[in-house]
């Protein structure tokens, strides 16, 4: 039998954003260069912050206001 698949060898992965260098097994023996990795990244870290682009959440707000203020009003009690 011929040997089909590649060899499987130790590779290092280095993240640019905070020169974090992870040990693991690949078939790239050169290694991989990634931007952000988990330790750096600011959904893992906690630092996450929101961002209103052009203005979205407050058409969003100024859209649906309206019918959350009718909505949210409460109705006339009625004496029987």
């Amino acid at each position: 039998m011929k040997p089909i698949h590649p060899q499987y060898e130790s590779c290092t992965i280095l993240c640019t954003g905070c020169n974090t260098a992870y040990e693991t097994r690949s078939t790239n023996v050169k290694g991989y260069h990634v931007e952000i990795c988990s330790a750096c990244h600011p959904f893992f870290t906690g630092k996450q912050r929101l961002l209103d682009t052009a203005g979205r959440v407050e058409r969003f707000n100024r859209k649906y206001r309206k019918g959350g203020e009718a909505a949210a009003t409460p109705a006339p009690a009625e004496n029987a």
